[in-house]
């Protein structure tokens, strides 16, 4: 197999499997217990909260341990609005499910949501959330910093200075972005950014949500009060020391890791516009995320060429990784006709891909192609 679908998931380092099973085996204490295994876990904890502090440059006591993007998502946008009392919220067209969804649970219960815009390539204008911050009362606002479909980065710290010029909060999904690009918490400016350990070599289960100091979030979970009551339960310590580990590799080899994505990147792309005439690259003339590349071929069924890939050994993506079925939210945001938008592919780049690899998934596809259209001119006449 050929995996090529980093966006939506990713192999979990070697390394930190090493610490995963050490945490499993031998240092299985609760953290919050007092005698030594107990004080050995707590430990281990804090170790991995200042790791992930150190990724994002946050300090340690801002970072909340959840169980994933997900949960970091629901925490901030359901536990900021009842915390501050707020009675609006404001979302980008683009976000993933976990943003959209915990905003339909929130206008259920009277929140006044409202769904920001983007241009043609997928970015937030400033002066569109200028606009509407300045109809209404101060509101939560909610822009992912990488789109996981196309890889578009928001320009978040232009958006956080309007957002505070109006006495409003932002909230950032950095699921795709952390570990990807160079990422400065204060230099980005948002009060909370949602963290995800298996989007950057760790377990599944395991991830955070930065909560600005300033800002405090009411609870989803009520229990035994860890994570200074933010989070109740006890927490997941193998995981999230592997999330720990995974943070402090991706800091360390950041550079290395962009400059291999970029070279595949180009290759994959100059390969799709020279071998496939017509196709379209989503967001291209945006700041993109290095790993990433969303395209569409002109006549070709997008599932029916996944699957067609996935026979062949090859898995890639559709876009969104959590439920498919309509055309892509984010292309039809916008703009994208309704049969590019079916038709799009995702290829999302991790550390262990080749240009061998690219070169034989460009071969598949092109053949793939081919088969697919001769069998829609067929079905056709």
């Amino acid at each position: 197999m050929i995996y090529l679908d980093h966006n939506a998931t990713t192999p979990v380092d070697g390394r930190v499997v090493a610490v995963v099973e050490e945490h499993l085996r031998a240092r299985f204490g609760n953290p919050s217990s007092g005698h030594r295994a107990g004080r050995e876990a707590a430990e281990a904890l804090e170790l991995a909260r200042r790791q992930v502090a150190d990724l994002v440059g946050a300090e340690a006591r801002e970072v909340v341990f959840t169980s994933g993007g997900t949960e970091a998502n629901n925490l901030a946008l359901k536990g900021a609005v009842a915390a501050l009392g707020l009675e609006r919220l404001i979302v980008s067209a683009v976000e993933h499910a976990s943003v959209r969804a915990p905003a339909r649970w929130l206008a259920d219960r009277g929140v006044a949501v409202e769904t920001l815009p983007v241009d043609e390539q997928g970015r937030v204008r400033p002066a569109d959330l200028e606009a509407r911050l300045a109809e209404g009362s101060p509101a939560l606002v909610s822009v992912m910093w990488v789109n996981n479909e196309t890889g578009v980065v928001q320009d978040i710290p232009a958006l956080a200075e309007v957002v505070r010029r109006h006495g409003s909060w932002l909230h950032t999904d950095a699921v795709q972005g952390a570990g990807r690009l160079p990422l400065v918490w204060t230099r980005l400016g948002a009060h909370l950014l949602s963290l995800s350990g298996h989007k950057l070599g760790a377990p599944k289960g395991s991830g955070a949500l930065v909560v600005d100091r300033s800002l405090d979030v009411e609870p989803l979970l009520h229990g035994g009060g860890q994570e200074d009551g933010r989070r109740a339960g006890t927490e997941n310590v193998p995981a999230q020391a592997g999330f720990g580990l995974a943070c402090a590799l991706a800091q360390a080899e950041l550079d290395d890791r962009r400059r291999h994505w970029a070279a595949l990147r180009r290759h994959l792309e100059a390969g799709l516009e020279a071998r496939l005439p017509g196709v379209v690259i989503h967001g291209r003339r945006a700041p993109r995320v290095d790993n990433t590349c969303f395209f569409s071929v002109p006549g070709v069924d997008g599932e029916a060429l996944l699957l067609a890939l996935d026979e062949r050994g090859f898995t890639v993506g559709s876009g969104a990784a959590c439920g498919r079925g309509e055309p892509s939210h984010v292309l039809t945001a916008m703009g994208v006709e309704p049969t590019l938008a079916y038709g799009a592919l995702r290829v999302s780049l991790g550390v262990g891909n080749t240009r061998e690899e690219i070169d034989r998934f460009l071969d598949a596809l092109v053949q793939e192609t081919e088969r697919l259209r001769g069998f829609a001119a067929v079905a056709g006449r």
